[in-house]
């Protein structure tokens, strides 16, 4: 079987879980192609050494720009902080290789469209990694809506709350800097918002409103200096779909408790969805008609019935995780590869979801309803 050379840019949370995705989704499997983890690449060469050996790539690289020259890497896969996607992205496909990137897929949509625009151009295939749209549940949820079972879709309520900058002595990151994009809006608001489309369709206009909760941080680990935070740590929006929906959205990194509340609920003229990926292997169902006395939610669990799941085991309830839904997005993108369904979300998409972010801000900042045709 032909190998496909991943070529892995960062090994920071998100490149293990990528190395953790490609080693298993060839055991889990019957792909079309076999994943060897051929080089890696971080700040330097010592740290790109330390963790290609914990991780199992055959070499390492303190230059990104050697990965992307490399002949054995196939694919360029890129989990760095934001700011360093598109000069990555369009290296590689510059050079004619996939691109695999982390989301956001850029600081802002005026970036992201370029990315799309180089990669169209040509024909290079892309993938962006909104995982969650990877859990069978939001796939059965999908399938629910699109089935009409739950009548016609008159609201969507979706929130993506976590905690973990809720201290405000924790120092400055990354994901704080201004020049790598917005700040929860969009690292946590672009899942919400990529599942509303993914589930709903596609948002046309949104009226948001944002706060920065802790207006500066100690500039880094144990540093006396402190730094201003010029991104937001809450951010919410009212929305309209395009279809006629309306719904709300909500995203913040401050909610003191709340590890990976990334929840959803649709409502339709027969019935009622909802998930929450604090629970990712459960879907609530509830239609209308049911007998008086005996009305309520039904708690759907994942199983072999749904989507991916049988890979993993031949019976229900025995709970996917985070890395499984990875590996989930990691097979249908080595499937594209091959020449397979094309893989979603790619570029494309993630520059939409990218306009939804970007119009949060801007109507919270114009204190306006804003079309999202207006980015």
């Amino acid at each position: 079987m032909k190998k496909l050379g991943v070529g892995l840019v960062g090994s920071g949370f998100m490149g293990r879980s990528h190395a953790h995705a490609f080693r298993a989704a060839a055991g889990i499997f019957p792909l079309p192609l076999t994943p060897v983890l051929e080089l890696l690449a971080d700040v330097d060469d010592d740290v790109a050494a330390k963790a290609a050996q914990g991780l199992g790539f055959a070499r390492s690289t303190g230059d990104w720009k050697a990965l992307i020259a490399d002949p054995a890497v196939d694919l360029v896969d890129i989990t760095t902080p934001n700011v360093l996607h598109k000069p990555i992205a369009l290296a590689a496909i510059a050079a004619g290789k996939p691109v695999y990137c982390e989301k956001p897929l850029a600081p802002n949509a005026a970036e992201a469209k370029e990315m799309v625009d180089a990669a169209e151009a040509k024909g290079i295939v892309t993938a962006v990694g909104f995982n969650y749209l990877k859990n069978p549940m939001v796939a059965l949820a999908r399938e629910i809506v699109a089935s009409g079972e739950i009548g016609e879709v008159v609201s969507f309520r979706g929130i993506h709350a976590e905690d973990y900058m809720t201290d405000p002595a924790a120092p400055f990151t990354w994901r704080l800097d201004a020049a790598g994009g917005h700040g929860v809006v969009a690292d946590l608001g672009s899942h919400i918002i990529s599942i509303a489309r993914h589930v709903v369709g596609p948002i046309e206009s949104v009226v948001g409103q944002i706060k920065t909760v802790t207006g500066e941080r100690p500039a880094g680990p144990g540093a006396s200096e402190m730094r201003k935070v010029e991104v937001d740590d809450e951010a919410r929006a009212l929305v309209q779909f395009a279809g006629g929906a309306t719904g709300s959205l909500e995203a913040t990194w401050v909610a003191a408790g709340r590890k990976m509340t990334l929840a959803f609920a649709v409502t339709g003229t027969r019935g009622t969805i909802a998930v929450d990926h604090e629970r990712l292997n459960e879907l609530q169902l509830y239609t209308t008609g049911q007998p008086g006395g005996r009305e309520g939610f039904k708690t759907i669990l994942a199983g072999p019935a749904h989507d991916s799941y049988a890979a993993f085991c031949p019976a229900p309830g025995h709970q996917l995780g985070f890395n499984d839904i990875k590996t989930i997005e990691v097979k249908a993108l080595v499937t594209a590869l091959a020449g397979g369904e094309k893989f979603l979300p790619d570029f494309r998409e993630a520059w939409e979801i990218q306009r939804v972010v970007d119009a949060v801000v801007r109507s919270a900042r114009e204190k306006r309803w804003l079309d999202v045709s207006e980015v």
